[in-house]
């Protein structure tokens, strides 16, 4: 779970989660919250949220065994219920050091997917850039 908090906090610090249910809700409509973590003594009421948040699409939430002290301690904060990781490849890296749980398997290959598709989509965007400077031969 200490790697789990790790990366969280690693996204925290290059900007790439949203913490708390309004910034995590805001994410998960824009359709740019890959993964949504929600802490294990966190309400009912919560959880439900974070379910509403990503039904219908690809967004995938997940229950942590950590608590909200210990998530929040991880982002520098007192307490943290809710959080949404909004890079694919950093969600993944995330989900694969989760116990395997209820959903964590379905994540990691919904996850793997995306981060795939994002690592194409660098590849292409790198190449175009090499194309406008230098000319495509």
């Amino acid at each position: 779970m200490d790697k789990a908090l790790s990366y969280l906090s690693l996204a925290r610090k290059g900007g790439l989660a949203e913490l708390g249910e309004e910034p995590v809700g805001a994410a998960a409509r824009a359709g740019k919250a890959y993964l949504i973590l929600v802490a294990g003594d966190a309400s009912d009421h919560t959880w439900r949220r974070a379910k509403s948040f990503a039904a219908g699409t690809d967004q995938q939430c997940l229950r942590l065994s950590a608590s909200k002290d210990e998530m929040g301690q991880a982002v520098g904060r007192t307490s943290l219920a809710i959080a949404a990781v909004t890079d694919p490849r950093l969600a993944l890296a995330l989900a694969r050091t989760l116990e395997p749980a209820e959903g964590v398997s379905e994540a990691l290959k919904v996850l793997t997917a995306a981060g795939e598709k994002a690592k194409k989509r660098q590849a292409e965007a790198r190449a175009h850039r090499r194309n406008r400077r230098m000319g495509k031969k």
